[in-house]
């Protein structure tokens, strides 16, 4: 049985060289798509983010 499609967009982009052998060597290492880390590592770097501007603005209101 086929697997489901992902709700995605494609998204295409250029990454420098020393970035993208970090990537693969990740992805070696892990055994993950490229995709997969990749959404992996946006996610968190989003969430951080967005987990930092909330207690700065928490802390305006104090």
């Amino acid at each position: 049985m086929p697997k489901a499609k992902k709700d995605a967009k494609k998204a295409t982009f250029y990454l420098g060289n020393e970035v993208i052998k970090k990537l693969e060597d990740y992805c070696s290492d892990t055994g993950l798509s490229k995709t997969v880390a990749v959404e992996r590592f946006i996610e968190k770097a989003v969430n951080e983010h967005n987990s930092k501007k909330t207690k700065v603005s928490q802390n305006e209101h104090d």
